[in-house]
């Protein structure tokens, strides 16, 4: 037996052994605010961002905005704390709308369906149920399903058990009447029947441009709320604002104030405000942002419990649904968004969101096959069985860093809904085309970002793949336009994408490199990742021993100077004045604009990439 030293404690048998105190950090003195300033001073001193005059406070180098102007701060404290957001399941909801959260359940996993064909339709329905679906978002009507071959659709599917949401537009009673018959014919009594009809007379007025009327999808609700209560009729979508340009707080402002238009509607249908609230579902977009996508959830649960409450009902939980933003999807390199959608459904599901839809990475191209169908929904399998995502309420909340993200959204998007109500409602406001006019102020600067790369997509505006093979799909129905605007964030580049690949030719710049290699590759591999966003190749030579004769032998008329401050300031000049004596249109220098008379164009962070590309396939003939 092993000798015990005097110096160790033996506990007594059949007594709990005494718990060791941890004083993690003790001997260390505690670090000050004031200490890390410095530290961010220095690192800030050294990257050229503050110089030593600078005066004040050096986190203030540090602070990023959102698109509704809400700072991020680089560093939140206790001293940040934000007070009042509750318990989950009660007022104002901030933490969940249902007491026990989604620990039991999990989100309700929601697949959409967009097929003409009802066969291929009930096939993909079926496989999705038996790989973990637990709900369907089927379109129907002109866009979708035939209205009369619902049966066919959801042929062996146990309606009972598996929810259908429907999405017929303009022909959301004749499918729901179909749809019932369904139940009926199955014989699942109304009281038992669990569905969402998926009227929404103002998003189909905000995707068309057309004004319907809400008084016939509100006198349905209250029939329906009678003969089915636990059927939901109404669906409140922000996706049209959002897929317009719009910031999250425009997306949460124009989606309460149609959830009250929609209020208004039902209680003049005859129904109190509580039984209204509860016959609408709310859509919300869930982006790749993670932290912004778990604070509108947070924070659209508090506005509506506002609103509720404001309106002579109790304080009400506001049934989510979240979708994977389709303007986020790319076409080219779509294995990206594989990693975008995951981190929406992340997002989405800390936020506390009831049912969420993980687009399939093939969304932007066309109908999903079976592959992108089952990535789509093992993605919430990962977060659910093997990440226990689910496991804990809320388990953001106390961040403070979401709180304070939390509380800021919800204020700018009150802001945003007070707004619209001050000038008439959501109707008018689509009607005078004053919400369009902010959305599309939005999507002005968000393209801005776009093109100059602040808001970089991977996989298209960097890191593009000029190799990578196309995927081909079938066609997805377009929807009805001629309203808002539905935008894509990596539509501009993957405009110059296609023209430079519809060319017999790829289109070519050449990298003139300077000095030795390790002087240029940070350069010329920045300047030739640029340029592949735009499908153009740039030709590379590495250190060759003469430049000029490199490029003539290249076969374009375009060259780029890539090399360290030290050679621009000795090589730059000369060589730009020899490449442009060999045959060059245009000499472009990546590097900060500088003086270089020959020089024609600068290559730097934040540069309009858009501009360059387009200017650059003009100037290679490339139409």
């Amino acid at each position: 037996m092993t000798e015990v030293a005097e110096t160790e404690s033996v506990p007594t048998p059949g007594e709990p052994d005494a718990p060791e105190e941890l004083t993690l950090a003790a001997e260390f003195p505690e670090a000050s605010r004031d200490q890390w300033r410095e530290l961010v001073a220095g690192v800030l001193r050294k990257s050229g961002a503050i110089d030593e005059s600078f005066d004040g406070l050096p986190e203030s180098r540090l602070v990023t905005r959102t698109y509704d102007g809400l700072e991020i701060q680089p560093l939140y404290t206790a001293d940040d704390a934000v007070e009042g957001t509750g318990f989950p399941g009660l007022p104002p909801f901030v933490r969940s709308a249902r007491p026990e959260g989604a620990v039991t359940t999990g989100w309700d996993i929601r697949a959409r369906y967009a097929r003409r064909d009802a066969k291929a339709t009930n096939a993909a329905i079926l496989a999705d149920l038996e790989g973990g679906v637990s709900s369907i978002w089927l379109r129907a009507g002109a866009a979708g399903v035939p209205v009369a071959d619902l049966g066919d659709a959801l042929n062996e599917v146990y309606i009972d058990l598996a929810p259908v949401v429907l999405d017929a537009g303009d022909e959301y009673e004749a499918a729901a009447n179909e749809l019932f018959a369904l139940f009926t014919e199955r014989e699942i009594p109304a009281s038992a029947v669990t569905a969402t009809l998926g009227a929404d007379p103002i998003g189909s007025t905000a995707r068309t441009g057309s004004a319907r009327p809400l008084a016939p999808a509100a006198n349905f609700a209250a029939r329906v709320a009678v003969s089915h209560p636990k059927v939901r009729t109404i669906v409140a979508d922000g996706l049209p604002f959002h897929e317009a340009g719009g910031s999250d707080a425009q997306e949460l402002g124009a989606t309460i104030a149609a959830g009250v238009a929609y209020l208004r509607a039902l209680t003049e249908a005859g129904l109190d405000v509580d039984t209204a609230a509860g016959q609408i579902e709310f859509r919300l977009a869930a982006t790749a942002d993670q932290f912004l996508t778990i604070a509108k959830f947070r924070a659209a649960r508090r506005l509506w419990a506002r609103v509720t409450e404001v309106s002579g009902g109790k304080a009400s939980g506001m049934r989510q649904h979240a979708v994977t933003s389709p303007a986020m999807l790319t076409q080219r390199d779509p294995w990206v968004n594989m990693l975008r959608t995951t981190l929406a459904c992340f997002g989405a599901g800390v936020g506390g969101a009831d049912a969420i839809t993980v687009l399939p990475f093939d969304a932007a191209i066309g109908q999903p096959d079976a592959f992108s169908a089952r990535i789509a929904r093992n993605t919430h399998a990962v977060l659910l069985e093997e990440s226990k995502l689910a496991g804990v309420i809320d388990p953001a909340g106390g961040s403070w860093y979401v709180e304070n993200l939390t509380e800021d959204l919800a204020k700018a998007a009150w802001r945003e809904f007070t707004g619209i109500e001050a000038a008439g409602g959501i109707e008018a406001e689509l009607a005078s085309g004053a919400l369009a006019g902010r959305l599309a102020e939005t999507w002005e600067k968000r393209s801005k970002r776009l093109a100059t790369r602040r808001d970089p997509i991977t996989g298209v505006s960097e890191f593009p793949n000029l190799t990578e093979k196309a995927v081909v799909r079938d066609a997805v129905e377009d929807l009805p336009g001629g309203g808002l605007p539905r935008h894509r964030y990596a539509e501009a580049f993957e405009a110059l994408r296609d023209r430079a690949d519809a060319h017999p030719n790829r289109p070519r710049v050449f990298l003139a490199t300077l000095g030795p290699v390790a002087a240029h590759t940070a350069r010329a591999s920045f300047a030739a990742n640029l340029f592949q966003a735009g499908g153009i190749e740039a030709v590379n030579p590495g250190a060759p021993e003469d430049v000029i004769a490199e490029f003539r032998a290249s076969g374009t008329k375009i060259a780029c100077l890539c090399g360290s401050n030290t050679s621009y300031a000795e090589e730059a000049d000369s060589v730009a004045k020899a490449l442009k004596e060999a045959g060059a249109t245009s000499v472009l220098l990546a590097g900060k604009p500088g003086d270089h008379p020959d020089v024609t164009g600068y290559l730097h962070t934040g540069c309009d990439a858009l501009e360059i590309l387009t200017g650059t396939l003009n100037e290679l003939g490339v139409q």
